[in-house]
Order: structure tokens, then sequence, then C-alpha cells
């Protein structure tokens, strides 16, 4: 448990640092860290705290592993960048690693998530125009409420969250949002020119949001009828986060391209890539796609060694594992008079509260106070995501602290 604080503490400095000359697009919790490893952070007055975040899946393989600071020194030291206009010894194998792990033909690397998912929306129109045969300008995408695939002007404009597009527009054409789940709406709104379905196959952003059993089948089927590409965005809920490599193969489906980021690179340096097989990467020609930054020596010898750990330590093993563990410690909570539903898959958790409990906020405050970092997302859930190196023993003491904070008076949390 952090130490109560003192007259000295120099977090209140940090803060009016960043108050004064931060843009405030964010509103973090009062916790200035400036160490980590494994699943723990220390703040700048020496108090200890288990994360629960994981900086949205980024850091699945742990703050700082060791393995993956040492492939990133060592490159560092030798090349970091030297744009696609040039050829580096880094960037085949790191392609490769990612094609036989995922399966698909292709890798196409970007930096951020935002890119990826970019990159599978420009890919897919190009593939409705160029092989569907959709006519000019006329492509269409669905996507989902409750999405969140970025900040871009584009992908905001598709946004069912005020906070996301308000003030952002005019807005691209061509998306059309329905219910998530609904695979009736699905099929009311797909038609000729649907060139492809975008989904999350669980809401991170949205308080992890799972579908019914059959909706990612579903839309498979549907996409099949109707020549039309599934694009799956797992940048938050790939790579391990739900015991599977991919969260939509939980589900029994195969994606026609995929968006991967975040734990790519285990934390360390922004890597993301979209996955297809030849048939939809091969729309992209020299000059029509591409990055400074993307695919650069530093962020693939950074993304190998992150790969490396996922597999070599098993985590998304120790995911699916402790994943049971976590559901059931956490389904014990819905006892609570605060708490409303409860969603676990894998080590990814959604603690739906009563309104009457005064928002998620309140109980993320109470839980640093108790040496737990967690975020709360759309005004009354509580999100869960700790790195995947954590151990049975850890786990159960972070259920400890969120079966003493969450089960105590409302009034009490103020």
């Amino acid at each position: 448990m952090p130490r109560a604080d003192a007259a000295d503490s120099r977090t209140p400095e940090f803060i009016d640092l960043e108050g004064r000359y931060s843009a405030h697009n964010y509103h973090p919790l009062d916790v200035v860290i400036e160490r980590a490893e494994g699943v723990w952070v220390w703040d700048v007055d020496g108090n200890r705290y288990m994360d629960f975040l994981a900086a949205y899946s980024a850091v699945n393989q742990g703050h700082n592993h060791p393995r993956i600071v040492a492939a990133l020194r060592e490159q560092a030291g030798r090349l970091a960048l030297t744009s696609r206009a040039f050829r580096n010894d880094q960037f085949g194998p790191l392609c490769r690693k990612l094609a036989r792990l995922s399966g698909y033909d292709k890798v196409l690397m970007m930096n951020a998530g935002a890119e990826a998912v970019e990159t599978a929306l420009k890919a897919a129109r190009r593939w409705g125009y160029r092989v569907k045969g959709v006519e000019q300008n006329k492509a269409e995408i669905i996507v989902f409420d409750g999405n969140f695939h970025g900040r871009t002007t584009t992908i905001v404009g598709f946004s069912a969250d005020p906070n996301a597009y308000a003030d952002f527009g005019p807005f691209a054409p061509g998306f059309v949002r329905v219910p998530y789940g609904d695979l009736a709406a699905v099929r009311g709104a797909i038609n000729e020119n649907t060139v492809a379905i975008l989904v999350e196959p669980i809401q991170g952003e949205g308080g992890v949001i799972i579908p019914p059993e059959n909706f990612l089948p579903g839309l498979r089927a549907l996409c099949d009828e109707h020549r039309a590409l599934l694009l799956c965005d797992e940048i938050q809920a790939g790579l391990g986060r739900c015991g599977s490599l991919f969260a939509h193969r939980l589900a029994g489906v195969r994606a026609d391209g995929v968006c991967i980021g975040k734990a790519l690179s285990g934390g360390l340096y922004p890597v993301s890539a979209f996955l297809a097989d030849d048939a939809v990467m091969g729309v992209f020609n020299p000059g029509s796609h591409g990055s400074t930054y993307g695919g650069n020596p530093l962020a693939c010898a950074v993304a190998g060694a992150a790969l490396d750990v996922l597999t070599d330590e098993k985590l998304i093993e120790r995911a699916a594992e402790l994943g049971a563990h976590l559901g059931t410690r956490l389904r014990a909570l819905e006892s609570s008079p605060l708490v409303k539903a409860v969603r676990c898959v894998g080590l990814w958790a959604g603690i739906d509260l009563h309104e009457s409990a005064g928002g998620a906020r309140r109980y993320t405050q109470l839980l640093k106070r108790e040496g737990l970092l967690a975020k709360g997302t759309h005004v009354h859930t509580i999100r869960l995501a700790p790195p995947l190196v954590i151990t049975r023993e850890e786990l159960d003491q972070a259920c400890d602290t969120l079966e003493r904070v969450l089960r105590q008076p409302a009034a009490q949390a103020s």
C-alpha cells in the first residue's frame, strides 16, 4: 500500500508542470510514475503500485522486460532508422516471424495502432474497387456502436462517442454504423457496395464488451455471402490478452485482415502492423502507402524480441489459465451492491458499477490509495488488464484489494 502523503512529496510539482505546459487531452489519476518492472510501478515518492491497466495492453510482456530492453539497446547502438527507401537487416526477419506466427501471407508495418487501422481501411477500399468491382467512391465499410479504433479524423468520424468526434468534422463518408453484437442489423446494412466489416472482437475502450457467441461467426458468414472482407482490430484484444493469439480465433473465425499494435513492442516503442493474405495485400504497390518510421530496424528488433517473449514464456497460455481464475474471483463481486455486472475474457475484465455508486473514477482513486492502478471508462466501468506476466499470488492480491474496495458503501468512497 502506498505511504501516506508527506509534506515533501514530489508529486504536486509534476502535476503542476503537466497542468501548465501540456495540452489537457487526458485526465490521469494523480500518480507520477518514474520506474517500473514486471507488474509493478513506482512513483516519484517511492510508493509501489500494481499496474492493472498495462498501458491498454501495450505491456502484456510486463514493464521493461529484460529481453526486449536488451534488444532495443543492442539495435539502437547499431542502427535505428533507414526509412523504407533502403533495406535493413531487421525488416525481413520480423515480417517472416509475424507471418508464420499469425498465419497470414503478408505484413505491412506501421507505427501507431490507428495507422494500422487506417491501412486496413485503405486496403479494403482499394480491394473493393480493384477486385470486387465496386463503383468508384461508392465503397462502404460497416462499423459498430461503441467502437474505438483510434483518434484520426477518419476514425473518429464513425465513432459513437461525442468526446471523440465533437467539433472535429467534417468527416469522411463511406461508413455505416450499426449496433454491436446485432447480426440482424448487419444483415440489413450490408449491400453490393459493402467492401468490409471492421470490428473489435471484444470492445476494450467500450468496457471489455464481449459479443454474443454467434456474432463473429455470423459476420464471417455474411462477409462470405456478400463478398466482403472481415477486418478485426486486435490492437488491444490480441497478442495474448484474451488467452489466444487473436481474440477472434476464440470464436473459430479467421479474419481477412488483422490490425495489431501495442504489445507488438512490449511497450518499449510504437510498432503496429496490418496482416492479410496476398489477395488483399496485393492491392498495394510502391508509393500507394507507407511511413517514414514504419518497419524501421529499431522497431523490428524490439517487436521480434517482444514476440519471442510472448511465445517462449507461454504468456498466451498463462492468460488463458489465470484468466479463468480471475473470472471466478471477479464474479464473486457481483454480490456487492455497487456492482452491476462483470465481464471477463483471459486477463481482461470490465466491472460495471451501478449509477448510484457515483462513477468508476472515485473507485479507481480508492484503488490507487490501496496500491492498485486501474482505469475507468464510460463513466461507470472499471477496466482491468494486468500484464500477462502476473503470478497467481499477485492476481489474488489484486482481487483481494478489489473486493475490499468494492464492498464498502458508496458513501465511504467519496
